[in-house]
């Protein structure tokens, strides 16, 4: 017998109020992701996407459903393959998946979670014949009792991805990576220099980052509004340092959007360039300088093309790379990716390091940066700029918090999600300092 819609409504406002319309959306997004190979960010904005007309909180939770389902879904598969006899359509499959991974991971009420799940397939002329198969699966899944993801690998990255990555570091390294992964990543903030402010259960990391656990709504937090801080993990907030800015240098921020590193160059009291080839997100940096009170010249320009305005003391590098660095943050990266982008990403660091060189003072300073995980786009561009470049050289770095194991050996830094896995990782990241000859 199915569990009847609450109220008697087939997902009217009664039961949207109570997580339907959320769930709703959670599935529709998840269809974008694997059905249509579209990144989580897109879909978001999708003027006419899903979550136009959602409460605040009702967007934030279909965003943390479908991110939860995505970090869950090799597993999640493997246990509800064991009661269907075939794949059922997309729109069920995900359907199930996201009651699954609402029972297991959020150990939310069994009878809300599979009263929404039939709710949901009923909705549709495709699928509503599948309710009873629904009703039957989720209801046999949330009798056994127990963790059915207990003793099952967590999801595994894509084999484009992770044959380099075990072929660089080995399997268990990358077994610990995946580790990570699996779970949501907490929220670190960098906070602005003499800022006063008291965050309740942050944790102060050796690298100088807050760290915040579970969920949070930032603008809300302490010091938000007076621009005491801004988000930033971890990792991405080493390269900053690693470049080392001092008051008064001319220093150039490339492909400088979102803005975190921007705004710490400026707090250091840098002049600063930030140019990005996208206007739209240098807007969002623009907020937040005036939030934060802290100044930039901000250029919306190509750098393959921009001619510059004299040379810089220091140069920020941050280039464009395949993002699988920040796959703990946004899990749909592996699905909507297959690798096929890597040759032409490659060629533009190569291009956009020997652009930034030409803009360098001599004996100026260079930070290269990627957040990737691939050698390709850190330690190779890294050994191909020096051939290059014969008068480059490596300055390894010497900052606090960092391990002496995070050093490569020609200096350069590599960052992964597994270090500091009890405190709930980092993005991977790949960042060294050169030196331009005098």
């Amino acid at each position: 017998m199915l569990y009847p819609a609450r109220g008697g409504q087939q997902g009217g406002a009664g039961m949207a109020g109570e997580g339907l319309a959320a769930r709703a959306a959670a599935v529709e997004l998840l269809g974008a992701v694997l059905g249509e190979g579209q990144v989580l960010a897109q879909a978001l904005v999708d003027p006419a996407g899903v979550l136009q007309g959602l409460s605040p909180s009702d967007r934030a939770r279909a965003q943390r459903l479908t991110l939860a389902v995505l970090r869950h879904l090799e597993p999640a598969d493997r246990v509800l393959a064991a009661h269907l006899r075939k794949a059922p359509p997309l729109m069920v499959r995900n359907v199930l998946r996201l009651a699954l991974v609402e029972l297991v991971v959020d150990h939310a009420a069994a009878h809300g979670v599979v009263n929404a799940a039939v709710d949901l397939v009923r909705r549709g002329r495709r699928t509503e014949a599948f309710a009873g198969l629904v009703n039957a699966v989720l209801r046999k899944l949330a009798a056994g009792g127990g963790d059915p993801f207990a003793g099952l690998p967590p999801q595994r990255l894509p084999y484009w991805l992770r044959k380099p990555l075990v072929d660089a570091w080995g399997r268990d390294a990358v077994a610990a990576i995946e580790a990570v992964q699996a779970g949501p990543a907490p929220l670190d903030l960098t906070l602005k220099p003499g800022a006063a402010v008291v965050l309740p259960g942050a944790e102060l990391l050796a690298t100088g980052s807050l760290r915040l656990s579970g969920s949070v709504q930032v603008s809300t937090l302490p010091g938000y509004a007076e621009g005491a801080w801004w988000v930033q993990d971890a990792a991405a907030a080493l390269a900053v340092p690693l470049l080392a800015p001092q008051h008064g240098e001319r220093v150039l921020d490339l492909c400088a959007a979102p803005g975190g590193k921007t705004l710490q160059l400026a707090a250091a009291g840098a002049e600063v360039t930030a140019l990005d080839i996208s206007g739209p997100r240098l807007g969002r940096l623009r907020d937040n300088l005036a939030r934060c009170g802290l100044a930039a010249k901000v250029v919306v320009a190509d750098a393959l093309s921009w001619q510059g305005d004299g040379l810089y003391d220091a140069i920020l590098l941050d280039a464009p790379c395949s993002a699988t660095g920040t796959i703990r943050r946004h899990p749909d990266l592996p699905f909507a990716k297959d690798g096929s982008e890597l040759p032409g990403l490659i060629g533009l660091q190569a291009r956009l390091i020997n652009r930034a060189l030409g803009w360098l003072r001599p004996g100026g300073r260079l930070v290269f940066a990627t957040c990737s995980l691939l050698p390709d786009e850190g330690e190779g561009q890294l050994t191909a700029a020096l051939v290059r470049h014969p008068g480059l050289m490596v300055e390894r770095p010497a900052l606090a918090g960092i391990e002496p194991g995070w050093i490569t050996a020609p200096g350069g830094l590599r960052l992964r999600p597994d270090y500091w896995a009890e405190r709930g990782g980092m993005d991977g990241f790949f960042m060294v300092r050169l030196r331009a000859a005098g």
